[in-house]
């Protein structure tokens, strides 16, 4: 049987050497690896070029692409080198916004972001949209979907919604999972454990700092084959 759990690690770091590391120390219990803006744009093209060579599962881009078209099918062109898994983009940027990224990475599941998991109902309400979170990501989601996106980002409390929603051909991502002993006390607002999660229709979970918040490598590696037990098993 096999320890790996639909978990992709968020390698949020500007290093290089930090990443590689981290990638050694969990790629028996995990299913990919995101990099993100953080990591883009302190090492750009050739950190995501040196540390590719690095993974063997799949490699998740989380660069949240949101400009006009035109814009958005070069910036995908750009990275079409890497065959990346996932690309996301964000689902608010449109249809014609999302076909064009779709367009230019046939081989690449572009991903759309739905509603951060950052957001308070307040916030959403906030930034314009006349529907609660619920609603307006399950709205996003099946707009992208139409697009052409294969694959979504939400939070885990609107994971079965969007699963009704769009059915069960679309990769349902969800960041903001926390364990247990790691909730509260960072910038992640709607949330669930892993395993409900996984429960609720998502494909993988996206976990970072749960992980590589550990004091060394082997704490790192320890918290990783933990917390993939834990969704393996269902708790």
């Amino acid at each position: 049987m096999s320890n790996r759990a639909p978990i992709i690690l968020a390698v949020d770091t500007s290093s290089i050497s930090t990443a590689i590391s981290w990638i050694k120390a969990t790629e028996d219990y995990v299913s990919g690896y995101k990099l993100g803006l953080e990591f883009f744009l302190a090492c750009g093209l050739d950190g995501v070029k040196e540390v590719s060579q690095h993974i063997d599962l799949d490699l998740f881009l989380d660069l949240k692409l949101h400009d006009i078209p035109n814009t958005v099918s070069k910036a995908a062109k750009a990275i079409e080198e890497f065959s990346p898994r996932f690309l996301t983009v964000h689902a608010s940027g449109g249809t014609a916004m999302i076909a064009a990224a779709v367009h230019s990475l046939p081989n690449t599941l572009v991903t759309a972001v739905t509603i951060l998991t950052s957001l308070s109902a307040l916030d959403v309400h906030e930034i314009g949209y006349s529907q609660p979170p619920l609603e307006s990501a399950v709205r996003l989601a099946s707009l992208a979907v139409k697009a052409g996106a294969k694959a979504l980002v939400c939070s885990p409390q609107e994971t079965s919604a969007i699963r009704n929603e769009v059915g069960a051909e679309p990769v349902i991502i969800t960041p903001g999972v926390r364990p247990i002993e790691s909730s509260g006390g960072d910038d992640q607002v709607r949330t669930m454990t892993p395993s409900q999660a996984i429960r609720q229709g998502a494909n993988y979970v996206v976990i970072g700092r749960p992980v590589t918040g550990g004091d060394s490598l082997q704490d790192i590696h320890t918290r990783a084959k933990k917390i993939a037990a834990d969704i393996l098993i269902g708790e």
